[in-house]
């Protein structure tokens, strides 16, 4: 929708169709959890990933501010770790260093590379939960990735995000630029133990966004606005 919008605010009038982004089917079949964690070497028992670039309307500082309160109080669920997967297109030394300041060394742990297409499930395959605590957005891949791998999510209510992410159902969405609101929803994620049940409701979520429900809506005949 938040596309849909930009459109007809810049071409009024367009003929158009819209379908949501399928789900991205290109990095390999799932592993087992304990398995991608011990490719990692990942003792903690609660992991949570942010995966994709790294720019500051991503909102990784927030998260890292959500981290510190979770920590605080992460005897209510064990440790927790969070891994920051993808490039930085953002001064990397000052997200290092405020996870420093926010005491976060063992908590936060860094992969600042690419990720070729094959090495992108063990990540996810690692987590528990994806987050993406972006300031802004229309949409994210990011989420049809998780979604591939059956992975609740986490998000803030920007862009087309709460669309995908169906509230209560198949992750939580929180304000944006909130740590508070974010730090909340991810301790109730594993203090109420939604993974399995908000997992389950991913696979019927994801049948939505299919590459064969793209095909049709763009094969269809009618040349008219949908």
């Amino acid at each position: 929708d938040a596309v849909e919008k930009e459109l007809q605010k810049h071409f009024p009038g367009a003929t158009y169709r819209k379908t949501p982004h399928p789900v991205y089917e290109i990095f390999g079949v799932a592993v087992e959890k304990a398995a991608a964690r011990k490719r990692l070497g990942i003792s903690a028992k609660n992991v949570i990933l942010y995966f994709g670039y790294v720019r500051r309307y991503k909102g990784v500082m927030v998260l890292l501010e959500a981290m510190q309160r979770i920590c605080e109080s992460q005897s209510e669920v064990g440790e927790m770790l969070l891994l920051v997967v993808g490039e930085f297109y953002d001064d990397e030394s000052k997200y290092r260093r405020r996870a420093r300041e926010l005491h976060l060394e063992s908590n936060v742990r860094f992969v600042a590379e690419y990720v070729p297409n094959e090495d992108v499930a063990r990540y996810f395959c690692a987590a528990d939960v994806v987050v993406l605590p972006y300031l802004s957005a229309t949409q994210s891949g990011i989420a049809q990735i998780a979604y591939n791998f059956d992975k609740p999510l986490i998000v803030t209510d920007v862009g087309g995000l709460a669309e995908v992410v169906l509230h209560e159902k198949t992750g939580f969405v929180v304000r944006p630029n909130d740590p508070q609101a974010l730090a909340k929803a991810i301790m109730r994620f594993y203090v109420e133990n939604h993974e399995e049940e908000f997992s389950a409701n991913v696979k019927i979520a994801k049948r939505a966004y299919s590459w064969e429900n793209l095909v049709h809506r763009f094969s269809s005949s009618s040349a008219s606005s949908i």
